[in-house]
């Protein structure tokens, strides 16, 4: 997902405004809004944390199962289709900013049977916000931190949510990690510091990430009913997808840092990044995937 002005998929996983993202994890604000790129590590981000995105549906404190869902940058379907899953009867509407990540959307609802429960619209919602009905639940992963005015979007949501409905905003602490502390071993810490670089350039153009998404949501005029932090630790020796997300995730990562690092420490991002390379990051068996997922339930405050 990308920058309202530029998900990263990473930053996570629904990159909103004009861009969309979706699950939250998709790394790289500076990706193009509509790359194969970025569709494909948001493809990477609902194979690697399904799992997790389906625990956070089965945890949501809802009154009833919904019917109408509006999943707001919803990038290539992770959300919508994890809560299609979960709830058998409901329909999805689907938002988002980007025309390629719906189309792919669609294609996948078509292939699992489902596309009579999709609505797609594509919609910047930095602008003016689609007719999505009164849902009776809204969820946002990893893309209100993108808007340019994200207080804005929460009173919107907050208008449109039917009564009793719930809201569920689904945040990433931090672009993941996967190599172990000490590796690689010609420049240890090197994960590190490409990160570092990366929250350098968040803090200049994704003001609203690591926002206090509970008091903006309070401030809204919503109560949250629910608050949890999700640990995510996904060994990549039994999930082989855990490389492939590596390897396109720290290219992502190589393009936003590559202006700060030491030549040292990019010759040896090169390595990992070369696939024809014996030091492949493809080829590490000491891989795993790491971060925190913060989540916010939250209803509209009684009068």
């Amino acid at each position: 997902m990308t920058h309202a002005h530029s998900h990263a998929a990473h930053d996570g996983a629904g990159h909103l405004p004009r861009h969309g993202s979706g699950t939250g994890v998709a790394p790289g604000s500076e990706v193009a809004p509509d790359s194969d790129v970025q569709a494909e590590i948001l493809d990477l981000d609902a194979e690697v944390l399904a799992e997790h995105i389906a625990s956070i549906t089965a945890w949501l404190p809802l009154e009833r199962e919904p019917r109408q869902i509006v999943d707001l940058g919803c990038g290539t379907g992770a959300g919508t289709f994890a809560l299609l899953a979960r709830y058998p009867e409901a329909r999805v509407t689907a938002v988002d900013a980007s025309p390629s990540h719906l189309h792919r959307l669609r294609a996948r609802a078509e292939a699992l049977g489902t596309a009579d429960r999709v609505r797609t619209v594509q919609a910047d919602l930095d602008a003016d916000w689609p007719e999505v009905g009164s849902p009776d639940l809204v969820w946002a992963s990893a893309s209100m931190h993108h808007l340019t005015d994200p207080d804005r979007a929460l009173r919107n949501v907050r208008e449109l949510l039917a009564p009793a409905g719930l809201f569920a905003v689904v945040e990433l602490a931090d672009f993941p990690h996967f190599l172990p502390a000490d590796a690689p071993a010609e420049r240890p810490g090197l994960e590190d510091r490409c990160h570092a670089a990366l929250a350098h350039h968040h803090a200049e153009h994704v003001s609203h990430r690591g926002a206090d998404w509970g008091h903006k949501l309070a401030a809204a005029g919503f109560t949250v009913e629910g608050e949890r932090t999700i640990p995510v630790d996904i060994d990549g020796s039994a999930n082989a997808a855990v490389g492939r997300y590596a390897l396109t995730t720290l290219k992502r990562l190589r393009e936003s840092a590559a202006h700060t690092l030491p030549a040292e420490d990019l010759t040896t991002l090169d390595q990992l990044l070369d696939t024809e390379s014996p030091h492949s990051i493809l080829h590490r068996t000491d891989l795993a995937m790491r971060t925190e997922r913060h989540v916010w339930a939250a209803r509209r405050t009684s009068p």
